[in-house]
């Protein structure tokens, strides 16, 4: 009881790692059935199950829609700040402590954005597949992070298990030939912003004329024969044909795309809604259209939350398979003021076995460690040497 009365938070947490485990969500989901796919899996390297802690929360962070992050960020920094403010101490006292909860919330963000930690891989037993990304950036686009090269972008991919990627900078030919001494393989392609909408070009294409395609919806669908005429694929990027075409996607079909992304990473994509996935499913599958996965990778983040299974001698819809997170594919449904709380628990819930076992020890260690008396009169302090087991000074 004493233990429980002094760190409560410890103990609770601890009980929701293993409360968690009655309600499971798979590690992966294909995003067209819905169902966990029989042949792949996430691996999880070492450094990745011992840190654990903090690598499934950057994950959880990372895996967040625009409007959740912003609530969930919002409702964390009112929380700590009313901690640190509402417990007994001075006012300079309770002052600092409330800046300690913002600059927490300030730390974990430029953590999640750009602090290198080990990832989860995908991994399969299909070997005439290719675990692909249609679409990803490099600082070439307006909106790449600054510095983030070829090189990066193809180490980041192959860390986590794609064997290829196509290059899809922002109204900019990918044209570098680094196959011989890239980790995977990177394909051409080109993401065009034309009217409210961003088409992904796949495979070698010639420049445009933006400002022909971008006058109105008419205007914008005649890019699709035109990529064709290049020998290009033509994709309809998220979110953009949600957002402003979902009245027009019968005459983005009827114009020639061909295919739809259904998943997208980007906190914008994330918001995409279940039952949205659900209706450009079945109107991909009644035109046997191509449905993808894109990271969307910028150069921020360092995991994706989705990978595609794909079979390159095959095409249309029976051709890719888009394997997501479930934590990435739930953001769409749940309402943006519940993220402080529901991103958490999808967080605990999507635990594997040998990552609870990781939190369990590390909430013990910690707990046992502050658990230890404290010299008489001395506060709270890091090191080792502040403890006394007998509680005298020497």
């Amino acid at each position: 009881m004493s233990l429980l009365r002094r760190h409560p938070i410890a103990l609770a947490l601890g009980a929701l790692v293993v409360v968690s485990a009655l309600w499971p969500l798979p590690p992966l989901l294909d995003a067209v059935t819905g169902a966990p796919p029989g042949d792949a899996d996430l691996a999880r390297p070492f450094l990745y199950l011992a840190e654990a802690p903090l690598t499934n929360l950057l994950d959880a962070l990372t895996f967040l829609s625009l409007a959740r992050a912003q609530a969930l960020l919002a409702t964390w920094v009112v929380v700590l700040s009313a901690w640190g403010l509402l417990r007994p101490g001075s006012w300079p006292d309770r002052v600092i402590r409330a800046a300690i909860g913002v600059g927490v919330m300030i730390v974990l963000v430029a953590a999640t954005l750009v602090l290198p930690r080990p990832v989860v891989s995908l991994v399969t037993t299909d070997s005439a597949a290719v675990v692909l990304d249609y679409h990803a950036h490099t600082a070439a686009s307006h909106d790449g992070r600054k510095h983030w090269t070829v090189a990066d972008l193809a180490e980041w991919h192959a860390a986590q298990g794609f064997q290829a990627a196509y290059v899809t900078d922002h109204n900019v030919l990918f044209t570098d030939r680094v196959e011989g001494s890239s980790p995977i393989r990177l394909l051409p392609g080109v993401e065009w912003s034309v009217y409210r909408q961003h088409v992904v070009a796949l495979s070698p294409a010639t420049g445009i004329v933006r400002d022909s395609f971008s006058r109105d919806t008419p205007a914008m669908l005649r890019l699709f024969a035109e990529l064709h005429r290049q020998g290009a694929l033509a994709i309809a990027s998220l979110p953009e044909y949600w957002d402003h075409h979902r009245e027009d996607l019968d005459a983005f079909v009827a114009a020639g795309v061909d295919g739809f992304e259904i998943v997208n990473c980007a906190p914008k994509g994330l918001a995409f809604p279940s039952q949205a996935r659900r209706d450009v499913l079945d109107l991909a599958a009644a035109h046997d259209l191509l449905v993808t996965g894109a990271s969307d990778n910028h150069g921020w983040g360092k995991a994706t939350c989705v990978w595609n299974v794909t079979h390159p001698a095959e095409h249309g819809f029976k051709a890719n398979h888009v394997l997501a997170r479930p934590l990435a594919l739930s953001q769409g449904d749940r309402p943006a003021w519940t993220a402080a709380v529901s991103q958490p628990w999808l967080m605990l819930r999507g635990l594997s076995w040998s990552e609870r076992v990781s939190w369990l020890t590390w909430i013990a260690v910690v707990t046992l460690y502050l658990a230890q008396p404290r010299r008489q009169g001395q506060a709270a302090g890091l090191g080792i040497l502040a403890r006394s087991v007998t509680g005298r000074r020497p």
